[in-house]
């Protein structure tokens, strides 16, 4: 019904900088608050940032304050996530979250993950 898909990883020297992208596509009505999450090796996901649906609200996690910048594009229906001076930490695969209203013939409201995309600072 709904797909999120991310692009923009890749590998990248402390300091760097990375722009990552997440497009959402099929029976979509609205789309609602739009978020990054990532998830380093043996930790939990955690969240990175979020975007209201009218774009004019955001939040970041405090170790993305300053660095990350969240905007999305309701035309396009995509988000994306600018990441500047990027440090070792931040090594993780990122997730794009929302919550979408579904379009005819479907009804109703899914939560839908993309699958991902993976981020490697180094040192």
């Amino acid at each position: 019904q709904v797909q999120l898909v991310e692009s923009g990883g890749g590998l990248v020297q402390a300091g760097g900088s990375l722009r990552l992208s997440c497009a959402a596509s099929g029976s979509i009505l609205s789309i609602n608050v739009m978020g990054w999450y990532r998830q380093a090796p043996g930790k939990q996901r955690e969240l990175v940032a979020t975007i209201s649906s009218g774009g004019s609200s955001t939040n970041y996690a405090d170790s993305a304050k300053g660095r990350f910048t969240i905007s999305r594009d309701n035309a396009k229906n995509m988000v994306y996530l600018q990441m500047n001076s990027l440090k070792p930490e931040d090594t993780a695969v990122y997730y794009c979250h929302t919550g979408v209203v579904l379009s005819r013939p479907y009804a109703g409201w899914v939560e839908v993950w993309g699958q991902g995309t993976l981020v490697t600072v180094s040192s």
